[in-house]
């Protein structure tokens, strides 16, 4: 059983004054490459079946600006999330998933990214470990069920940045 995650950083954001951090919108930039993000994903990755975001308002923006429309559930805990929390998160993905977007947050997003990955001397994990910018796109595959899903054991087969 095959099952490939896609972790997304969020969009660049805007920092209207007297906005707080989890409320902060996406700047038009975010906007923008957000949606080449959405383009890269149905050009290039099979159908994502589930999606979890941040409850943050930059990461719903995100996901809104990708046109990606499959179910979405939207968790605190992906605000501010380490590594171990994201891996459980996704731990509990159904079988039925064969596809997962999880939409977050720096160092969250990208940190798991790393831990999860075997294949740490890739090109792709060469280019995610010197910066995962805004929007940026990092693709897993594991062979395995999403509850064996767990530090090194998926390959990076991409890391896109939408510019």
């Amino acid at each position: 059983m095959a099952v490939t995650l896609i972790l997304m950083r969020h969009g660049k954001s805007a920092y209207p004054d007297g906005v707080e951090d989890h409320e902060r919108p996406l700047a038009p930039r975010g906007e923008r490459e957000a949606a080449l993000a959405g383009d890269w994903l149905r050009a290039t990755q099979r159908a994502i079946d589930a999606v979890r975001c941040s409850t943050a308002q930059r990461t719903r923006l995100t996901l809104a600006a990708t046109g990606i429309d499959a179910p979405v559930e939207y968790r605190d805990d992906i605000y501010e999330a380490n590594p171990h929390t994201l891996i459980e998160l996704i731990q509990l993905t159904d079988d039925a998933v064969s596809t997962l977007l999880l939409v977050g947050h720096v160092p969250g997003i990208p940190w798991t990214a790393w831990d999860l990955a075997t294949n740490r001397d890739s090109d792709a994990a060469t280019e995610l470990s010197r910066k995962f910018p805004t929007s940026a796109l990092a693709v897993l595959e594991f062979d395995r069920p999403w509850a064996r899903v767990d530090q090194g054991t998926g390959e990076l087969t991409h890391f896109h940045v939408p510019r």
